[in-house]
């Protein structure tokens, strides 16, 4: 059997955009005389469709997408995912096509409910009648995402016979996916007896980032194929004989990138799908001079290129120095365009405002409004640049930030797309730390000093919050692995500071509704993984 694997970049909701797509890959196929095509899980729509499958009119259009596809087949059977009307409701299906006729569907039996999937909101499952089927004499198990994680249905299917079996994905990236989904895979190729394709796409979509990863591991366990991380491919898998003997592939074992690049890779394709798919190319950051702003100028300026991104200065009165020049070194470094708005005198001026007020209400002291004055200043004259320029403008805070709230709502979290929503500061040192690896690019002061917002004389980060390194442990516990007080106090932290770390992320619920979207790259990202009310009554 000769199998063409494409590892593609379908975008939500663009049918014609994917149709071509598919169209491309079968060419390839036909030229190269492939016996298959496969591509990823809901290639016609792309993933998640959401509540545009409830939609008839997008449901009319599928249907006529993938009549399209079938009727375009030759030789090469294709086979490829698209959601599929029938008599007991809306089915994650995968349709085989060969010569311009349908030969075979395989509709999704296990749909996932939990993280960013939501599958039983939209999908019935399928009744798994059909699991095996021929194509030019080979015979081949079709599966959908979720099917292989599940071990009940992975022993119905062990006792099948089979040459090879197929798995279409739409699995996004978090830190560590790959190596789970691979040692899945060569468990599951051992039970079968036979070797195991799993291909996922590429691209970002919201939140998520699909990082490819396509693979293809023999009965043995082995490793035969793996595609390359964040980038589309595709690649022929040649098997000469029954079983795995001569089974070779084109571009052979692509290398698993580091932690560190991975989490780089995401986040940049995270914000060139974003920013390039919702009609924007350029983007503007405010750079404070601090290790947030520059490490996602960094990322944008990867993303978008050095023309693209514009820096913005905005010193209050308590800017030191060195943010000045860390912030001028960065644009150096990055050779990106850049300007300075002093906000000194419209901080004046809206004190100046309020004073009156304040006064009568007894409120003259200054406090936290007068800090989130100066935020919100900022993201008026941010806002004003992205809306003038049509630049979109990105946020800078991170997910320790915005656990705990140390956030100004329409101040630091005005913007569209919060790069690093979903990476702890201490993620934040390691990656700038990483990007340094080689010559510096990030000025080495903006990575060392200590973390301020600079919104009062001599402000630091630690005069509110533990140490980063204390404050993501408990962070990372209690949202990532979802223990309580007493067990992380077992941790060895101390019991008043887990209480208040855990209060403060129960606090800010109402700020992270009303933020940005942001990449995901962790189990529990805010928003789609990390649902909890903002109105309750129960406090641990």
């Amino acid at each position: 059997m000769k199998l063409f694997i494409a590892q593609t970049t379908p975008r939500v909701g663009d049918l014609s955009g994917n149709v071509q797509l598919i169209q491309q890959a079968m060419d390839k196929a036909e030229s190269a005389r492939c016996d298959a095509v496969v591509l990823p899980e809901l290639m016609i729509t792309g993933y998640p469709p959401e509540d545009l499958l409830q939609r008839p009119a997008f449901m009319d259009a599928v249907q006529a997408a993938t009549q399209s596809v079938i009727a375009a087949s030759h030789n090469s059977c294709v086979i490829f995912g698209a959601p599929r009307r029938d008599g007991s409701g809306l089915k994650n299906s995968v349709f085989l096509a060969q010569c311009g006729k349908l030969i075979g569907i395989y509709d999704k039996q296990f749909l996932p409910n939990y993280g960013v999937f939501d599958e039983r909101r939209y999908f019935a499952a399928g009744t798994g009648e059909s699991y095996i089927f021929i194509i030019n004499g080979w015979r081949v198990g079709i599966g959908v995402c979720e099917d292989l994680w599940h071990d009940e249905l992975a022993a119905r299917q062990a006792v099948l016979p089979c040459d090879i079996w197929l798995n279409l994905n739409a699995s996004p990236f978090q830190i560590g996916k790959q190596a789970e989904r691979e040692a899945l895979v060569a468990r599951r190729a051992q039970a079968f007896g036979a070797p195991v394709v799993y291909v996922n796409p590429v691209g970002g979509q919201d939140e998520v980032v699909f990082d490819g990863g396509s693979h293809v591991i023999d009965s043995q366990g082995h490793m035969l194929m793996r595609a390359p991380l964040f980038e589309p491919w595709s690649g022929i898998l040649q098997q000469d004989g029954m079983g795995d003997q001569g089974i070779r592939g084109d571009d052979l074992i692509n290398p698993l990138p580091d932690s560190m690049q991975q989490l780089y890779q995401a986040l940049v394709l995270g914000i060139a799908d974003y920013v390039l798919r919702n009609g924007c190319k350029q983007v503007v950051i405010g750079l404070s001079g601090g290790i947030d702003s520059a490490l996602t100028a960094v990322l944008a300026v990867e993303a978008l290129g050095a023309d693209n991104v514009l820096g913005v200065l905005l010193p209050s009165c308590y800017s030191s120095d060195h943010s000045i020049s860390d912030a001028e070194a960065l644009v150096e470094k990055l050779g990106i365009e850049a300007t300075t708005l002093p906000i000194a005198d419209s901080v004046s001026s809206v004190e100046h405002t309020l004073s009156d007020c304040f006064a009568l209400w007894g409120k003259s002291a200054a406090d936290t409004t007068e800090e989130n004055i100066q935020a919100r200043i900022r993201g008026v004259l941010l806002m004003a640049i992205s809306n003038k320029t049509g630049r979109m403008l990105l946020t800078t805070g991170n997910k320790s930030e915005m656990a705990v709230g140390y956030a100004t709502l329409y101040g630091d979290m005005a913007g569209g797309f919060a790069v690093l929503k979903d990476v702890y500061k201490t993620d934040v040192f390691d990656l700038c730390h990483w990007i340094n690896r080689d010559s510096e690019i990030i000025p080495a002061n903006t990575i060392n000093k200590p973390p301020s917002a600079e919104l009062r004389p001599d402000q630091k980060d630690s005069d509110s919050l533990p140490d980063y390194a204390v404050l993501d442990a408990i962070l990372r516990a209690n949202i990532e692995e979802r223990l309580g007080i007493d067990a992380i106090v077992a941790r060895g932290f101390d019991q008043a500071e887990v209480k208040r770390i855990v209060r403060l992320l129960q606090l800010a619920e109402y700020k992270r509704r009303q933020a940005p979207p942001g990449v995901k790259i962790t189990a529990r990202a805010f928003g789609r993984d990390r649902r909890y009310p903002i109105t309750h009554g129960f406090w641990e």
